[in-house]
């Protein structure tokens, strides 16, 4: 009898659990783009609290709030609390003895009216500020800065002994240095001759603080508003280049930075390098009267790195690879981890074995912990020597990101989401207890009441044998469901992939789209990450034909299987993705609709305004004149009559990875064939729609009128 009462009791809940799931509403748009992003989590050096930045749409004041939390405790017992609340703060870095966060802000309230600058630069202007750095007493208090001017901070780093700031500017100029510059040049843009390179300066903290305490926070003297130097610093060392990246040797002894062009265009390999500066007796009273020391260049190579971190015996530098290969010509490969030898300059790559990318990394005590990828799964690693392999310590299915890490406590802080569980900041005790990590915010529980789409990954065989996956999303009710409506949404990169983890923005909306009724594939094509170097490089030369045939076989296994119904098929991306939805409109017209955004329709002009040419001309085989032919047969553009899709496009009025003259050049094109389309551009925005929120809720609420319009599904 216990055991029958057992049974139904067990039939009753399960049937509760059923209706309740049956009668969660559906996301909306507006609690779409309401959801939070973490851009930094950083665990104290005890390991006791997490500082985290968050970012979310402010839509009265039209920005996306970026704001930082501390959370103390432990997973179960632990406060999260907001620190600051001006929606301009990120970058937090703990000082080495956790008395303090420094952190990045352009609060335009805090700026002095003085510190305007009306000079060759325009992104010091009078309704602007630049980013300086504040700091914060965790324990409680306001922000103040520490540093001032009308040059942006661009990078900063804590002393080992937490008593000095080095930071990096653009090299400042006098009051008169900028006026005789308006009186000779007025408005005049002088394209690279104008260009300035940066100062690496130490601001001592104690004097930093005890100035702060006896003078109100916008008193200047007449000598400072002549000047954009800090008071209480002085030049450590020049750069003809732009300095990222600053980071401190744990024994104190160096400062190693990243170099990167001023104009922050991807131009010539040796604008971007590792530099490595000796510390010793640069804040003496003897140093301070001399010149300021010259960076060593440590590395040498045809790649751009990024992400660096000391390694604990303070003579190694771990760094990963953007594009490039960092030992030998120019490849583009997936992003893996190496470290160099700070005196010798010797370079070695970490985990040689595994297949995909490294996506992060964090230093330990003892191990290196990696978020890396292999299809559709990106997972947590281990490994404590280069020749190791990658040792998998995550259990759950999903993506982890945004590791940290401290050499002097277990605890891992990170962020984890799958497509079913929206992301949110994890703490575990160690690395070795990962699956018992507890979430440490709830900024997206929303998402938990709703009944979002589920997904899975999807295989097949392209032309000539190779293996190809992508993911697919159905409609919330009808996972696994057949002769669904089909909407190919391409992500961008090339280098990228999608897979098994939760996103709402404007840029990933496939959540979206599935939920307004559409089986979303995301295809992840030759030239995707996570399935190995090889892969990667077959996009070259045929940067949009060859994975353009993987993404329309994919389909068509899609339309045979039963899966996708072929009367209602749809197309989009950005970026790359628009690159591949302008190509694939032109060998198709099977699309009902098409939805583009930043994407080229032909290369010459793009290689010429592209901030990236180094990926162009590799994937083309040559620069323009090197290899003319491809150029005009892997452009969209000379095959522009075959278009038969109505298409949306949208591009940001200031980008320049893909100039925006590319969308008006597609837009012009489809109005003179007579094919539906409309163009959207946003004022202001880059290649990423990042200045205001408005914008890429416009965008993708127009993009799904575009798909009810023409593609025949209802919203």
């Amino acid at each position: 009898m216990r055991t029958i009462k057992a049974v139904l009791l067990l039939f009753s809940l399960l049937g509760t659990v059923a209706t309740f799931a049956e009668n969660k509403p559906k996301l909306t748009l507006d609690e779409f783009f309401n959801s939070v992003s973490f851009s930094s989590i950083e665990l104290s050096p005890d390991g006791n609290s997490v500082v985290i930045g968050t970012e979310r749409a402010d839509w009265e004041r039209e920005i996306f709030s970026k704001n930082l939390w501390l959370y103390r405790g432990d997973g179960a017992r632990g406060s999260l609390v907001q620190l600051t609340q001006s929606g301009h703060d990120t970058d937090p870095k703990w000082s080495p003895d956790g008395k303090w966060i420094a952190f990045l802000s352009d609060r335009k309230a805090e700026k002095d009216a003085s510190d305007s600058d009306d000079s060759e630069d325009e992104s010091a202007k009078k309704d602007e500020g630049v980013d300086q750095i504040y700091l914060i007493d965790p324990h409680g208090g306001e922000a103040f800065a520490v540093t001032r001017g009308a040059e942006e901070v661009h990078a900063f780093a804590w002393s080992a002994d937490s008593k000095t700031l080095y930071f990096a500017t653009r090299n400042p100029w006098t009051k008169a240095q900028k006026d005789e510059y308006r009186k000779q040049w007025k408005d005049v843009v002088q394209y690279r001759t104008a260009e300035r390179g940066d100062t690496i300066f130490a601001l001592d903290v104690p004097a930093a603080l005890a100035s702060y305490a006896s003078a109100p926070a916008n008193s200047k003297t007449d000598a400072e508003k002549e000047s954009d130097t800090t008071p209480g610093t002085h030049a450590i060392a020049t750069s003809l280049l732009r300095v990222e990246e600053l980071h401190t040797s744990p024994n104190a002894g160096k400062l190693v930075f990243m170099a990167n062009p001023i104009n922050k265009r991807e131009e010539k390999f040796d604008d971007y390098e590792i530099y490595v500066l000796n510390l010793s007796g640069v804040g003496t009273a003897a140093a301070r009267s001399e010149e300021t020391a010259q960076p060593r260049r440590l590395t040498h190579n045809q790649a751009v790195e990024h992400d660096l971190h000391w390694a604990n015996d303070g003579r190694h530098i771990f760094f990963t690879i953007d594009v490039g290969d960092a030992t030998g010509p120019y490849r583009d490969l997936q992003p893996h981890l190496y470290w160099a030898d700070s005196e010798s300059g010797t370079v070695e790559q970490w985990g040689k074995d595994f297949m995909g990318p490294v996506e992060q990394y964090a230093v330990t005590g003892s191990d290196i912990l990696e978020s890396a990828r292999l299809g559709t799964e990106v997972q947590m690693y281990s490994t404590s020597q280069p020749a190791q392999s990658f040792h998998k310590v995550s259990e759950w299915q999903g993506t982890y990101e945004a590791i940290s890490a401290v050499p002097h406590s277990p605890r891992v802080a990170f962020v984890y989401s799958s497509l079913v569980k929206p992301a949110e900041v994890y703490l575990a005790e160690s690395a070795s207890d990962l699956s018992q990590a507890k979430a440490i915010t709830s900024f997206n529980k929303l998402f938990t009441e709703r009944d979002l789409p589920q997904g899975k990954p999807y295989r097949w065989k392209a032309d000539d044998g190779t293996s190809v996956e992508g993911m697919l999303i159905y409609p919330p009710g009808k996972f696994e469901a057949k002769n669904l409506p089909m909407f190919t949404l391409i992500h961008g990169g090339p280098a990228d992939a999608d897979g098994n983890h939760f996103e709402a923005d404007w840029y990933q909306w496939g959540i979206l789209a599935a939920t307004n009724g559409w089986l979303v594939f995301e295809p992840n094509y030759r030239g995707s990450t996570g399935y190995g170097d090889k892969f990667l490089m077959q996009i070259v030369p045929v940067i949009v034909s060859r994975p353009g045939k993987d993404i329309l076989e994919g389909v068509d296994v899609l339309v045979k299987d039963g899966i996708a119904d072929p009367s209602h098929l749809a197309i989009g991306g950005y970026s790359y993705g628009g690159y591949m939805t302008n190509w694939l409109i032109t060998q198709s017209t099977r699309w009902k609709a098409a939805v583009t955004g930043a994407g080229a329709v032909e290369h010459v002009g793009n290689w010429g305004n592209d901030d990236t040419t180094f990926d162009d001309a590799y994937f083309l085989g040559g620069r323009p004149w090197e290899a003319p032919q491809r150029y005009h047969d892997e452009a969209a553009i000379f095959q522009i009559s075959k278009v038969r899709t109505p298409a949306h496009m949208v591009g940001g009025a200031d980008d320049i990875r893909v100039a925006v003259l590319e969308d008006y050049l597609l837009e012009h094109a489809l109005y003179s064939l007579g094919i539906p389309n409309a163009l959207l551009i946003f004022p202001g925005e880059g290649h990423s729609l990042s200045r205001n929120p408005w914008h890429g809720k416009i965008k993708v609420r127009e993009e799904l009128k575009w798909l009810e319009k023409y593609g025949g599904v209802p919203r």
